[in-house]
C-alpha cells in the first residue's frame, strides 16, 4: 500500500520559496557581462579589435548595472556576490589578457604569454581579497570614499589603453609591445597594490555645481557616441593620472581622521583628570552632604 503524500503545507517547509521575477534581475546582469567578456575573447580571436575591446566596455556596464540593481531591488545575496567576482575575473582579468597576447605580445611568445598571466593572476588575487575583506571588520569614515587597489573593471580599461589608443593614432604607431607589456604589468601590481583610488558611488554633487554637472555629462555622452575610442582614451590617462591624487587625499584624510581621535582622547582624559581632582580637593564634609542627600 502506497503511503500518503505528506501535505502541500510540509513541501512548501522543506523547499525553496518561489522566487519574484525581478530576483533575478541582478544576476542576469552579471550573466550577461559574463557572456560580453568570452565575446570579446572570441572577437580577439578573429582579430576584430574594435568589436574585442567594445564587449569588455559591455562587461563592465553590465558590472556597474548588477550591482546597481541589487541595491535598487534590495536582493543582495552570496549567490550573486561570488557569481559576481567569477564574471569579473573572466571579463576583466582573462578577456583583456587574451585580447594583448593576441593584438601585440605574441611577437615575443613565451615572454608575452608569461605577462598575460601574471595580469590574470594579479586580478584573481585582487578579487579574491576583495571577498575576504568583505566579512572584515568595518572600515574608518575617511576610507568609505576610496578603493584598495584599482577595481577590475577600471584595469580592464587601463589594460586596453594601448589598444584603444591605436585605434585613434594608428596601429603601427601604439602597437609597439615593450609599451602594453609596461602598461599590463604596472596595472596588474596596481590591483594587487594598497594604494587609494576613488570610489566613484560615494561622490557627491554640491548644489551649485548640479547643472554644470549636467552639461558636462551631455558634453561627455556626445563625444563617446561621435569619438568614441579618442573619449575612452582620454577617460582612461585621466584616470591614470588621478592615481596619485587620491593617495595624497586618502593620506590627508587619514591624517586628520588620527588627529580628531587624538584631540577627542586627549580632551576626555583632561575631563577625567579633572573630575579626579575636584573629587581630591571637595571637603569630606561636602562629599558627606552630598551622599546623604543622594540616599534621600
Amino acid at each position: 500500500m502506497a503511503e500518503p503524500s505528506p501535505p502541500r503545507r510540509r513541501l512548501l517547509r522543506r523547499g525553496a520559496r518561489p522566487l519574484p521575477i525581478l530576483h533575478f534581475v541582478p544576476n542576469m546582469f552579471t550573466i550577461l557581462g559574463l557572456c560580453a567578456g568570452m565575446t570579446g575573447i572570441r572577437f580577439a580571436l578573429d582579430g576584430r579589435w574594435q568589436l574585442a575591446v567594445g564587449f569588455i566596455i559591455a562587461a563592465a556596464i553590465c558590472d556597474g548595472l548588477d550591482g546597481r540593481s541589487a541595491r535598487l531591488l534590495k536582493m543582495t545575496s552570496k549567490l550573486g556576490e561570488q557569481l559576481d567576482s567569477l564574471a569579473d575575473f573572466i571579463s576583466f582579468g582573462v578577456a583583456p589578457a587574451i585580447i594583448v597576447y593576441l593584438w601585440v605580445l605574441n611577437d615575443v611568445r613565451g615572454f608575452g604569454w608569461a605577462i598575460a598571466l601574471v595580469y590574470a593572476t594579479c586580478s584573481a588575487l585582487r578579487l579574491a581579497r576583495f571577498n575576504a575583506e568583505l566579512d572584515a571588520p568595518e572600515r574608518p569614515p575617511w576610507a568609505l570614499y576610496f578603493f584598495t587597489g584599482v577595481p577590475a573593471p577600471a584595469a580592464a580599461g587601463l589594460a586596453l589603453l594601448p589598444v584603444m589608443a591605436s585605434f585613434v593614432i594608428g596601429s603601427d604607431v601604439a602597437r609597439l609591445w615593450p609599451v602594453a607589456a609596461v602598461v599590463m604589468l604596472g596595472v596588474g601590481i596596481l590591483m594587487v597594490s594598497r594604494v587609494p583610488t576613488f570610489s566613484v558611488k560615494r561622490l557627491r554633487i554640491k548644489p551649485s555645481f548640479v547643472v554644470p554637472t549636467y552639461i558636462l555629462g551631455i558634453f561627455i555622452i556626445v563625444l563617446l557616441v561621435t569619438e568614441t575610442w579618442l573619449m575612452l582614451t582620454i577617460v582612461g590617462t585621466v584616470y591614470l593620472c588621478s592615481l596619485p591624487v587620491s593617495w595624497l587625499m586618502a593620506r590627508r584624510m587619514e591624517r586628520n581622521a588620527a588627529d580628531t581621535t587624538i584631540v577627542e582622547e586627549e580632551a576626555a582624559s583632561a575631563a577625567a583628570a579633572s573630575a579626579d581632582t575636584l573629587a581630591e580637593e571637595t571637603p569630606p564634609s561636602v562629599l558627606r552632604l552630598r551622599d546623604r542627600g543622594t540616599k534621600s
